[in-house]
Parts: C-alpha cells; sequence; structure tokens
C-alpha cells in the first residue's frame, strides 16, 4: 500500500543531510553546534519557533554549504556561463539595466555534461556587462583553468565564443558555421537552466535586502541540482 503521508524536509532524517546540505551527517552537527552554542535555541519572548534548530540550519545554510565554491573540475569538464538578470528592490545593490528595472547581474556557471548549477558569482549591479562581471563577481576564480563556453557579447575573456565574421567577409566558412551551430545547441543549456530556476517567484521580484538576492540564488540554484539529480 502507497503511503499517501506527505515527506517534508527534516534533519531528523539523515538520509536528507547528504543530498540536501553536501556534508556527511557528522559534519552537519558541527554546523549546527555553533548558532546553539551562541545562543540560537535559547527560549525567547514572543512567538516561539515552530521548527527545531536543526532544521532551520537545514533549510536555511543547506544551500550555501551544497553550493560552496569548487577547487576542481574534472580533466575534461566543459561548462557553460551565461548572466542573468534578476529584478531586485534594494537599490543599494541594484541598477537599472537593459530590462529597465533595477537588477542585480548574477554569473551562473552549468556543467554542460550534468547541467548541474557549479558556481553561482556574486551578485553585481544589474548594469554592468557579462564580460566585467565574468570576473568581477568571482565566476572566473571558481572555474579557474576549466574550458568554458559563453555567448558572443563575450570577446577579450578568453572564453570559447562563437566565431565571427571579418570584416568585409559576408559569411562565414561552413566549418565555422558548423561549429557555430554546434555551439548554440550546447550553450542553450544554461538557458534551460535559467528558465527552470526563474519559476521561482523570488527571482522575478526580489525583496530581500543586501547579501538576500545572493542567498536566493544559491538556493534556488541548489533545488535546481536537487531535481537534476532526480
Amino acid at each position: 500500500m502507497i503511503s499517501t503521508v506527505p515527506r517534508v524536509i527534516t534533519a531528523s532524517e539523515l538520509s536528507w543531510t547528504a543530498p540536501f546540505v553536501g556534508v556527511a551527517p557528522r559534519r552537519f552537527n558541527g554546523v549546527v553546534r555553533a548558532p546553539r552554542r551562541d545562543g540560537a535555541d535559547n527560549a525567547r519572548q514572543g512567538r516561539p519557533w515552530g521548527i527545531p534548530l536543526e532544521d532551520r540550519v537545514l533549510l536555511v545554510v543547506g544551500p550555501l554549504l551544497a553550493l560552496r565554491p569548487r577547487k576542481r573540475f574534472r580533466k575534461d569538464a566543459v561548462l557553460i556561463v551565461d548572466g542573468t538578470l534578476v529584478p531586485t528592490r534594494d537599490h543599494t545593490v541594484a541598477e537599472q539595466s537593459k530590462n529597465y528595472r533595477y537588477s542585480t547581474n548574477h554569473q551562473v556557471v552549468v556543467d554542460a555534461d550534468t547541467r548541474l548549477v557549479v558556481v553561482v558569482g556574486r551578485p553585481l549591479p544589474g548594469n554592468r556587462n557579462d564580460c566585467k562581471a565574468w570576473e568581477l563577481s568571482g565566476a572566473k576564480a571558481a572555474v579557474g583553468k576549466t574550458a568554458v563556453i559563453a555567448d558572443g557579447g563575450c570577446r577579450g575573456t578568453g572564453l570559447v565564443i562563437p566565431h565571427r565574421r571579418d570584416r568585409g567577409q559576408s559569411e562565414l566558412p561552413a566549418w565555422k558555421e558548423e561549429h557555430n551551430t554546434s555551439h548554440r545547441k550546447v550553450r542553450a543549456r544554461v538557458e534551460h537552466a535559467f528558465a527552470r530556476m526563474k519559476t521561482w517567484k523570488i527571482l522575478c521580484d526580489c525583496r530581500l535586502k543586501g547579501d538576500g538576492v545572493h542567498h536566493a540564488m544559491l538556493g534556488i540554484a541548489h533545488r535546481h541540482n536537487l531535481a537534476r539529480r532526480g
């Protein structure tokens, strides 16, 4: 008989810890001890927490641990980077961008093979172009020397971009057109990732202040990865 009781994400089930946080249960318990030592679990005035401290840490800190910067990638790995704009209410971290809204620019790197998000750069004001944001966000440093492909707007960055016509050239040679077709098909995978991630309302109109928009992007990227892994 199939149970109809809905399952919830909870630290009381050790099976949730590794896939959701990316660390072993023993290490996760060490993370929980720090806020408990600082009094996060003490009784206070006002409405009490409805869930235990372990579950609060799992849901809030989990995505930050799971998407911590990677130090190395496979030797044959191919990554894809693109920037996406997130409308952001906090104008101290956002600027008017090409979508005519105050937004933040997020550089997101996806593994071309697994289609998992492997790097989320620090958000920058939305008026920064992707060429500058690639380096300033920390995404470039995070991937090291791994091969990364991008769109044609990233000239001079060292990224793998489509072939362009030379001055006075009416069309590209057939072999370059073939390369560009393959490039477009692979690069579309990062666009598919954005489409799935932006089904979450918070990435269509983020009202969080300060680092909140970065934490939101990390959390949604992690949920995207969980869905990809099944």
